[in-house]
Order: structure tokens, then C-alpha cells, then sequence
């Protein structure tokens, strides 16, 4: 009919006058430049169309003075085909590499100090960044993101270096039983559905994929109509409507029709069991069971039946194999996606047990607890406070809120987050009883072979509801929650922030009307001295006590505390609300002074702890590690200042006993010496009397705290090859110590100088840009220095992931560049970008209220206020290229480095590649 008309116009005015003719072109621009209008709204967000079909859906919110820009493309690894798999995720690294009008946007994310990340998963694939809340920062962000839409290069020469940091990605997980676990589990559910196909894709597909096909990929799903943009966070709606109409408005939508899928996996039809072969040091048995789409009636009620299964210390699985000794760690992950997924439970075994027989019970237990005793209130109760307080801390925060959302878009459409909050609250113990009897099954189970039987036990997966139908069955409320918008400047930190100093406790208390009423609190208490520090294995295991048991609580009924308190975290960091926050403090007092240390979970701890750093033994991560700490282990050992190699750890871990961490709890900590910071929303007068009434010296040490301060002592370089047999990853370490302080006047030189090395946030530094975006050899590498509050001895480390045929072509770039650097210094253009990258870096994390509060507990120790970070900032803004250079060139000399290369030597030597020898 559109055509028809336009046909008739053009043949009843032919002979109109150009004039004419303008004023209707003037009209459709006219037309074009219009305000899109509400679509939808939800508690105060609202989604807006496009006339492409581009979803946009705006979270305003002034709390924070910063935003986040999320694209949502529907398109994952499901919409792989043979020979293609990881194409969305090898797409995904191939995005930022630039397009035609933002030619290098990482480098642009660090001079802005943007937080950007992108990640694919099987329905969906998104690119985020979070930045300070400037019309000019947001105004970018949205250009950038039409310009990735339609313009992105998708070039041979991007794919020839970024292939092989995916294969380095690849090779990551192939050195993680878990992840190597977690790809089988997948290939053996699915014969036919792409869910049957891990993200990360095979490494054959990933090396030889063509440029052809990426490119094909990315025009077919990179489009308006099929992609969800989220803009949330401090910004004018009306202004940012019209810039994402002046940015994607012009964008065409597409004539091209979406392939149509129509692969059904068929029903399971019996048990099917897979063995893994590799070297490591722990066991580990999975189960996984097909169930229903996330959009299913049943889906929550079978996650819930897999958490209640799978909860620690609560679940019954904890109870069955980790407090009997079988197994040292047991989970449970149930996969929400738009078409049929599953849930994977599993079990750390140490490589001594029987794993055989953890299998019989992991299943028993799974497939019969639920018929032999069905959920509890408890448990049910216990799920959905938890499940509660997720929705509520999302939905408190617009830029976690902003990017989680991705997941609920790949079902159909972001209002499922509100259908989901509702579902649960919904679901009864029945409900979870049916679910788990229905797929909970033998023949819809992956462990066994098959089996010829006359009595399959097959669950039935039936359709499940459109999103639009799932969302009729609900009537959502379109206001939002109203909060303050807070400046995070330092001098109004200082401002609003009131210091007590309460008997030996300094206190930070710092009110806000905060998304939710979330309180941040922290809490740091100076104990013990150089003798009773000396021991690692001590502290860290009587820290970890103090949740497992008091005189009147059991570890099981102070997790339910936690959940009913709505606290996330530990008792020395934790968030909760304003509602809850007096009783989580009190409830935090107890623990500090009345834990009774159990035997039989002081056992279950250590066992765990020991598993836990076995299994990572042998990873050249922990390896290359332990020999940098090595050699500089400048003091002996039995001295606090002595660094603990993993094997040390572990072997006093084996020896410790229940009375020497008791006693370090009843003798050496106390709360008499320390610092609090409290953020967010709540009551200073009410706060500070409840820290006085139930925390501040309620508990007094024995011993007298006396601070251990290292002092510098030059080492000499070496290099370290450690061989890592069968590992597919490697890594690449360097340190340097140096004589300096947090005090130091060369301090802001030292971390702007380290920033345009390797220490930026981001893919933009020279450290990365040499050994990631040109080189291709690092999935991961950058640089760090640690300057100390205390003491002299400080220190300037460099870290690379990398193959082992890579390492030594590693190892040469990365000495190669550090000598550049500290030849030929920085240039005046990398000191401008990393000044600008710095402040703005420093300006978005004095908008999280978590890093407030850490912060001011490190204020407060060494005696400072925000005006310390304000006074490094201005001086960092007055740094020259020499005072740059000066304090690059004190720890950027690769001959004074010690270098440790951890990796298989044999993998390395057979590609002609060895790195044994410099």
C-alpha cells in the first residue's frame, strides 16, 4: 500500500516545482529528526523503537555520577554452524579493533578511563563501557556503538593477531578441569541443538576460520532489528534520545530475513557417562540433566530445586558429601537460555578418594531427596531471600543492572527481569518437588553408558510461553525508586563524611541516599606481630572460622542470618540495608567475640583449603609465581615478612591444629585497634552507637599489636624456567623491587609511569598493545606497582598469559619494549592521554561505594583524608615527561628484572620454539 501511494505522488505532481520537491525532502528529515516516543515502562525505565527496529531502553539514574552504554546483539553461539564454532566470540575480539570512523576505540577507552568488557554466551553477545557521566564521554560512546554496527573493519590483518588470542583464551580453559569439564558436559547432552557446542568454540575452527565468513556473520546479525541498546546510569533522557537518533536513526533496516532454526534436540533416552584423562592434582565427577527453557513455568522451580541441592553449607549435597569427608567441594549450576538447557551438578574429589563411590551418592542424592523428603520451608524460604536480594541489589545499581540485562534480552525482551522476580516468588515446594521428579532422572541423566531398558524414565520437555505472554501475566509498576544525586568530588567525601575516633577505633561515617537503601560496611582491626603473623595458614584459617559456629548459632543458621540480613560479603566487608543494618552489625559483633571454633568444621575448612590449593599446584601460574617469591625472599623464614610459597602454605596446612588457630583467635584478635568506614543510606548517630555497642572494643588482645614494616633490600636478577608438563597454558612473569612508599614525592610519576606501561586499564598500553594487538601472543597481560602504606619495599610486576610456543617470542617482545621504554622514555602525547585516563579512572571508582569505603579505611590508618587523593591528582596533572621518565627509568630497565617462564618445555621444543634458554 506504502509503494502504491508513493507511486500515485510521484505521477499526480511530476511537474511540481523543485521547491516543492525540497520542502517534502525537507519533511522526511524533518521526520527523521523526531524524538522517538515511550514504548514501555517499568519501575522507571523505559524502552523506546526505532524506526530500524533498534530497541533502546533507558535507566536514568543520578546517584552516580557515572553511565554505562550496553549493545545487546541477539546472536550467540547457538547461531553457529559447523565449521564456524566460536565465530560469535572471535567476532566479539575483532569488534573492538576499530571502524571506519573510531579507527583505534581501545586506545580512546583508556585516555577517557572508560571500563569497557564484552562477552558472548549462547543466545546473545553485548559490548559495554562505563565511564564518567560527560555529555562528551556519552556522546562518543553511542557514536561508537553505531559506528561497530555497520562500520566495523572485521580486517585479515585484526583476525591474523586476534585468532591466536583467542586460541590463548582457549588454552586458558584447557588448563581448568572445570572448563574442560563444563565443554564435554555440553558435547555429550546435545546430539544436535548448538547448545551442544561450547562458546569458546573448537581450535580448529578458531585457527582456520575464514575473514569471509566472520564478515558474512557480522552484516547478517550486526543490525538495528536485532539488537537491544541500554543506556543507564546520570544522563538527560531527552538529550540522549537525540543523539542515539542522530547516531542509529540513520542506520536502514535491514531487507535481509534471519535464517530460521528449526533443529528440536530429541528426548534423552539414556544414561550416558564420559571419562577425561589429564594430569592434575584432584578428582572431579559431574552430573548434568536437560531442562526446560528459561522461559518455561517449570525452569525456576528446577534452578531452585538444583540451589537448594547444591547451597553450601545448607544444601543437602554439602551435607551428604563434604561434611562426611568424600568430597572436598560440591556445585550446582542450572543454565538459563531460550531454548531447552541444563544443570550441572559436581564434586572436588582429592585424588587419593573414591570417586567412584562420590558418583553413586552425588547421584542418589540429586535423583532421591526430594521423593524421600521433599523441600522444606527453610530451604524454600532461604532461596528466595536470596534470590530477593539479587533482584534488589541489580536493579540498585544501573550500571550492573545495565549489562546483566543482556542475558534477560537474549530471552526476548529486558521485562522478563520483572516476570522473573515474580515467577519466584511464585514458586511453591511442590512445584520444586514435581520439577526435580520430572527431570531429575535416569534416562535424562549424563554419566552412564547406555543401557537397553524396558522402563525408560524420559522427561517430557514441553513448550514454553512466548516472552509477550509471559509477560501478560503480570502488572508492572512504572515508577522507579527516587535517589540522590551524590558528588564523589573528595572534598565533598570529606565533606559529608564524619570521623569519630571511638577507643582506638577510627570511624568513616559516610550517609548518601543510595538505589535500594544499600549500606556499604568495612572494617580493618590491627592485630598481632611479627611472630604470630609469621604463619599464614594461622590467620587466614581463624578469620575463616569466625562464620563457621558461636555460642548459640551453627554455621548453617548464620548463613541464614546473612540472607535474612540481606548481607552480601563477609563480616569484615559486607552490603547490606538501612532496615538490616543494625541488626547485621550485632549480628557481626557476635561473631567477633563470641565464635567456638567447631571441630568438625575447623576439619572440613582445612580440608578444603588444602584441596583447593593442591589442585592449583601444578598450574604454571602458581609456579612462576612461587619462584619470582622465591627469590625475593629477603627475609627467612619464620619472619612475618617472609612471603609463603603455595607448598608452604600447604604444608602447614597439613599440620596446623584446631587449638593453635583458636588460640590465635583468643589471644591475638581483638577489636581495640582498627578502622570502620560505613557508606551509604543509613542513621550516623544510631550506626555509631551500634559499632560502640556491639563491635568496638568488645574484645580484647592478649597480645600487643606491633606493625611489621618490610624495608627494601635490592636482589639480584635472574631468569627461572620451570617446566609445566601437559599444561596448554603459560606464563610469563617479571618483578623488579625498588625503594619507595605511597608518601613518596615521585609517588603520582610512579603510577603514571606505570599506567603508560602496562598498568592501564583497558587494551591500550604499550606492555598490551605489544604483545596483544600487535604481536598476538597474550590473552592477558599488563604491569602493576605495589607501593607500600608502610615501609620502603615496594615492587613493579609484569604478568603474561600465553601459549608455550609463545613464551619465549613473549619474553623477547616484552624485553624488547621495556627497553625502549627506558631508552627512550614516553612521549607528550602518552602523558596527556594517560593524565586524562587516570583522573577519570580515579573519578569512576569514588562512584562505587564499595572502593569509598575501602578507601577510607586505608585513609584512616595512615592518617589522611580524600584531600591526599585530590593533592595526587593535582599532581599527576602537573607531571612533565621528564618527571615521567625519571621515575619510569627506576623500575623499566629489563637487565635489572628477574623473569620466571612457566610452561610445557616439550609442547614448546616441538614447534622449534624453546624457551629454556634466553
Amino acid at each position: 500500500m506504502q509503494i502504491f501511494k508513493n507511486i500515485l505522488c510521484a505521477a499526480l505532481f511530476a511537474s511540481a516545482a523543485a521547491g516543492s520537491a525540497s520542502a517534502l525532502a525537507q519533511e522526511e528529515k524533518n521526520k527523521m529528526n523526531e524524538l522517538p516516543t515511550p514504548y514501555v515502562t517499568v519501575e522507571g525505565i523505559t524502552e523506546y523503537r526505532l524506526a530500524n527496529g533498534l530497541r533502546v531502553v533507558l535507566y536514568p539514574d543520578a546517584a552516580k555520577p557515572t553511565a554505562t552504554v550496553n549493545m545487546t546483539y541477539l546472536v550467540g553461539s547457538r547461531q553457529e554452524n559447523y565449521g564456524e564454532t566460536g565465530m560469535a566470540h572471535l567476532l566479539e575480539h575483532l569488534m573492538f579493533k576499530g571502524s571506519k570512523n573510531y579507527p583505534n576505540p581501545t586506545a580512546e577507552f583508556t585516555r577517557r578511563g572508560f571500563r569497557m568488557n564484552g562477552s558472548t554466551w549462547l543466545d546473545r553477545t553485548n559490548y559495554f563501557v562505563s565511564f564518567t557521566a560527560t555529555d562528551d564521554n556519552m556522546k562518543w560512546a553511542l557514536g561508537w556503538q553505531a559506528d561497530a554496527m555497520i562500520n566495523s573493519f572485521i580486517a585479515q590483518k585484526d583476525l591474523d593477531t586476534e585468532m591466536t588470542v583467542v586460541r590463548n583464551e582457549y588454552e586458558m580453559g584447557e588448563n581448568k578441569p572445570l572448563s574442560v569439564m563444563m565443554k564435554r558436559m555440553q558435547s555429550v547432552m546435545f546430539d544436535w541443538q548448538s547448545y551442544g557446542r561450547s562458546t569458546i568454540g573448537a581450535r580448529s575452527d578458531i585457527e582456520n576460520v575464514e575473514i569471509a565468513n566472520l564478515q558474512a556473520f557480522y552484516h547478517l546479525y550486526y543490525q538495528p532489528d536485532n539488537a537491544v541498546l541500554t543506556v543507564s546510569g546520570k544522563f538527560d533522557v531527552k538529550t540522549v534520545l537525540g543523539w542515539i537518533n542522530e547516531f542509529f536513526g540513520p542506520i536502514p533496516k535491514p531487507e535481509r530475513v534471519l535464517p530460521k532454526e528449526w533443529t528440536v534436540e530429541p528426548q534423552a533416552d539414556g544414561e550416558r557417562e564420559f571419562y577425561i584423562r589429564r594430569k592434575g592434582e584432584s578428582q572431579l565427577v559431574a552430573v548434568g540433566y536437560r531442562i526446560p527453557s528459561a522461559l518455561s513455568d517449570d525452569y525456576e522451580p528446577t534452578a531452585m530445586a538444583a540451589d537448594i541441592l547444591a547451597d553450601a553449607p545448607s544444601g543437602r549435597l554439602y551435607k551428604a558429601l563434604v561434611e562426611t569427608g568424600m568430597a572436598s567441594q560440591v556445585f550446582g549450576w542450572p543454565i538459563a537460555a531460550q531454548k531447552p538447557g541444563f544443570v550441572m551438578f559436581g564434586a572436588m574429589v582429592k585424588k587419593e578418594g573414591d570417586i567412584q563411590a562420590v558418583k553413586t551418592k552425588l547421584v542418589e542424592v540429586i535423583e532421591k531427596a526430594f521423593s524421600e523428603a521433599g523441600v522444606t520451608a527453610e530451604e524454600l524460604a532461604r532461596q528466595k531471600a536470596d534470590q530477593e536480594t539479587m533482584f534488589e541489589r541489580t536493579l540498585a545499581d544501573p550500571e550492573e543492572f545495565g549489562v546483566d540485562i543482556s542475558d534477560y534480552i537474549a530471552l526476548g525482551d529486558w521485562r522478563l527481569f520483572f516476570a522473573d522476580r515474580e515467577q519466584v516468588k511464585a514458586v511453591t515446594a511442590d512445584a520444586i518437588n514435581k520439577a526435580a521428579a520430572k527431570y531429575f532422572v535416569r534416562d535424562n541423566r549424563v554419566v552412564g553408558l547406555f543401557v537397553p531398558t524396558d522402563d525408560p524414565k524420559r522427561a517430557d520437555i514441553g513448550p514454553a510461553p512466548t516472552a509477550e505472554e509471559l509477560i501478560g501475566r503480570y502488572k508492572f509498576s512504572e515508577k522507579g525508586a527516587e535517589v540522590e544525586a551524590f558528588d564523589p568530588s573528595q572534598d565533598n567525601i570529606d565533606a559529608r563524611t564524619k570521623i569519630v575516633d571511638m577507643k582506638g577505633v577510627k570511624i568513616a561515617l559516610l550517609p548518601k541516599k543510595t538505589r535500594g537503601e544499600t549500606v556499604v560496611v568495612k572494617m580493618r582491626f590491627n592485630v598481632g606481630n611479627n611472630k604470630e603473623l609469621a604463619r599464614s595458614a594461622v590467620p587466614m584459617l581463624a578469620s575463616s572460622m569466625i562464620t563457621r559456629g558461636t555460642k548459640t548459632m551453627t554455621r548453617e543458621q548464620i548463613e541464614d542470618a546473612f540472607t535474612n540480613l540481606k548481607m552480601e560479603g563477609s563480616p569484615f566487608s559486607f552490603t547490606t540495608d538501612r532496615e538490616h543494618l543494625g541488626d547485621a552489625l550485632k549480628l557481626v559483633g557476635q561473631l567477633f567475640t563470641e565464635s567456638t571454633y567447631p571441630e568438625k568444621e575447623f576439619e572440613t575448612l582445612r580440608q578444603q583449603t588444602i584441596a583447593g590449593m593442591k589442585a592449583r599446584s601444578d598450574e604454571p601460574s602458581t609456579k612462576g609465581r612461587d619462584a619470582i617469591t622465591a627469590h625475593f625472599n629477603t627475609y627467612p623464614a619464620g619472619d612475618a615478612r617472609h612471603a609463603q610459597l603455595s607448598t608452604e602454605v600447604t604444608a602447614d596446612l597439613e599440620k596446623v591444629t584446631l587449638a593453635e588457630v583458636k588460640g590465635y583467635y583468643d589471644r591475638v584478635f581483638g577489636l581495640g585497634k582498627g578502622y570502620i568506614a560505613v557508606v551509604g543510606d543509613f542513621d550516623p548517630e544510631a550506626v555509631a552507637k551500634a559499632l560502640e555497642a556491639d563491635i568496638v572494643a568488645r574484645k580484647s588482645a592478649e597480645v600487643p599489636f606491633e606493625r611489621v614494616v618490610a624495608e627494601y633490600r635490592p636482589v639480584e636478577p635472574a631468569r627461572f624456567v620451570i617446566d609445566t608438563p601437559d599444561k596448554e597454558n603459560a606464563m610469563l612473569f617479571a618483578r623488579v623491587d625498588l625503594p619507595a612508599s605511597l608518601t613518596d614525592s615521585d609517588m603520582p610519576a610512579l603510577i603514571t609511569a606505570d599506567w603508560i606501561i602496562g598498568g592501564s586499564d583497558g587494551l591500550s598500553n604499550r606492555i598490551v598493545n605489544r604483545l596483544r594487538q600487535k604481536e598476538g601472543l597474550s590473552y592477558g597481560a599488563g604491569s602493576g606497582i605495589t607501593l607500600p602504606s608502610f615501609g620502603n619495599r615496594a615492587k613493579w610486576s609484569v604478568g603474561a598469559i600465553v601459549a608455550p610456543q609463545n613464551l619465549a617470542q613473549a619474553e623477547k617482545s616484552l624485553r624488547d619494549e621495556l627497553a625502549r621504554a627506558y631508552r627512550d622514555g614516553i612521549t607528550e602525547e602518552e602523558l596527556a592521554e594517560a593524565k586524562r585516563g587516570i583522573i577519570q579512572s580515579r573519578a569512576v571508582n569514588r562512584a562505587q561505594d564499595g572502593l569509598i569505603a575501602s578507601n577510607w579505611v586505608n585513609n584512616l590508618e595512615i592518617g589522611k583524608t580524600w584531600q591526599f587523593s585530590k593533592e595526587t591528582e593535582e599532581a599527576v596533572m602537573k607531571l612533565t615527561v621528564e618527571d615521567v621518565n625519571k621515575a619510569l627509568r627506576r623500575f623499566c630497565d629489563p637487565e635489572k628484572l628477574t623473569f620466571a617462564l612457566a610452561g610445557d618445555l616439550k609442547k614448546a621444543q616441538a614447534a622449534g620454539k624453546d624457551f629454556s634458554r634466553q
